[in-house]
């Protein structure tokens, strides 16, 4: 019995321990019941900030890739402009303002173009049959004009046929032939009026520094008269001003085109002189080459025209005399040094070639004497308009071993309508015997005459200082446009 009940208290041991269990389990269980509730609410809070968290990331990454849109769409924009800009400036500078025609003849041209051209009008100097805004031309083919007599047409250029480009005269000229001559020459010119090049101080009777031109002249002023006597040589200009005994002076100057009167009183330098502080010159000399001779016996020069070394400028030209000159020396042309030419002349009257008249942009040009024309003594070549230049082997004729010499270059690019009328033509010297004796082209060379295809199509004007192999010239229709 005892061992029964000790069982049985074993038993109600185990049970009691087995309720105490289950008690503890329940316990245990109640207790965990309690905790997932606040875990699900501290996980519902923490999935809340997590999506709020990842919405502020959406939303900022929504912004970043709002701007980089903008920004690829801005960038895309001004791409496209660009673009556009590129290609309007390219079909702008690929049409010349000015397309030149021989009257009589078929003249063919080839723009390569998506553009088309409209007669708009004819001038009153030609009659034509031709009503205005009649004629569509396509200028992405090749296009032939035929004009009968010397007259003028504009044509208005649309790029696609919608966006107009530009207007565009096209002149019916008289056709011409002329001699190369290739022949280095002496240039004297007389300025027209005393050109100022530039102001400076000197040092007065009392020691002090003055400059009484100062910020009344200025450079590429030209100065004609004093107190109303015409002035055009310095000495007669530097004798006024000194016989002024200090009393204000009147000037005529002429600046960028237009006339006026300035007053400006002269100072007693340290030797006695009245002065007004400013630097002259009344001439300029110079070596070039003779381009041409036409029928008439005019001939053409330098392909652009004389300017002054110090203030850069177009010399106004009151006449000048052309010189017959040898070539001395020539120091050859290298990487950043040009090279250069130097020609003696003898200003003497057995010497003389012929009378400048005219020095424009364009180069300078005048009258032949009978000692020029016999320099001329070669066949006229007919004239080549700058839509048949082509880019490949051309020849120059220049004299750098006492005999006009015809050598060859090389036409890299033309430029229908360049900005700088001087340099329509790019071209690159090739010929061995040339290269060896100056390097490409030297300063001198100027007005050198450029031969294709058997027509004269311009002549040299400048040469890159970076290589002296290279160069640019003018178009013949341009020099004869003067």
């Amino acid at each position: 019995m005892g061992w029964f009940r000790g069982r049985k208290t074993r038993k109600d041991s185990t049970e009691g321990m087995e309720c105490a269990s289950t008690v503890t389990e329940n316990a245990f269980a109640c207790g965990n019941s309690g905790s997932a509730s606040g875990n699900q609410e501290a996980l519902k809070e923490q999935a809340g900030s997590d999506m709020v968290i990842l919405m502020e990331n959406w939303k900022r990454r929504a912004r970043r890739y709002k701007v980089y849109r903008v920004f690829l769409g801005m960038t895309l924009a001004v791409s496209c402009m660009s673009l556009v800009g590129l290609l309007y400036y390219y079909v702008d500078s690929s049409i010349p303002s000015v397309i030149n025609v021989r009257a009589g003849q078929a003249d063919s041209f080839q723009l390569g173009l998506p553009a088309r051209g409209e007669i708009v009008s004819v001038s009153d100097r030609g009659s034509s049959n031709i009503p205005s805004e009649a004629i569509d031309i396509d200028l992405s083919k090749s296009v032939t004009l035929k004009g009968a007599m010397e007259s003028s047409y504009q044509m208005r250029v649309k790029l696609f046929g919608f966006l107009t480009l530009k207007d565009v005269d096209i002149r019916v000229i008289e056709d011409q032939q002329l001699i190369p001559v290739g022949a280095p020459i002496g240039i004297y010119v007389k300025t027209d009026g005393v050109l100022v090049v530039g102001t400076g101080e000197f040092q007065g009777s009392d020691g002090v520094s003055y400059s009484p031109g100062k910020y009344i002249l200025k450079s590429g002023d030209y100065i004609r008269s004093v107190n109303g006597t015409a002035v055009n040589q310095k000495d007669e200009f530097i004798r006024l001003v000194e016989e002024s005994g200090g009393s204000e002076i009147l000037l005529e100057v002429e600046r960028d085109g237009e006339v006026m009167e300035v007053e400006i009183t002269p100072v007693q330098n340290a030797a006695g002189e009245y002065k007004i502080g400013v630097w002259v010159r009344d001439n300029a000399q110079g070596v070039g080459t003779m381009t041409y001779i036409d029928s008439r016996g005019n001939f053409g020069a330098l392909g652009h025209g004389i300017t002054d070394v110090d203030t850069s400028t177009l010399m106004h030209m009151e006449g000048g005399t052309l010189y017959q000159t040898d070539i001395v020396d020539i120091q050859k042309g290298s990487a950043g040094n040009p090279g250069e030419m130097t020609g003696m002349i003898i200003y003497s009257s057995d010497r003389i070639l012929g009378e400048i008249t005219d020095n424009s942009v364009q180069g300078i040009f005048g009258v032949c004497n009978q000692k020029a024309l016999e320099m001329g003594a070669r066949e006229p070549l007919p004239i080549g308009l700058k839509q048949e230049i082509e880019e490949g082997i051309a020849q120059i004729l220049c004299t750098v071993d006492g005999t006009a010499r015809y050598y060859d270059v090389e036409i890299t690019a033309v430029h229908l309508d360049h900005d700088n009328v001087n340099r329509g033509i790019e071209l690159t010297v090739i010929d061995p015997d040339l290269l060896a004796v100056t390097g490409g082209i030297v300063q001198g060379m100027s007005g050198s005459p450029i031969i294709q295809n058997g027509k004269f199509i311009g002549a040299v004007t400048h040469v890159l200082v970076q290589d002296s192999r290279k160069g640019y010239g003018i178009f013949i229709e341009n020099m004869l446009e003067h």
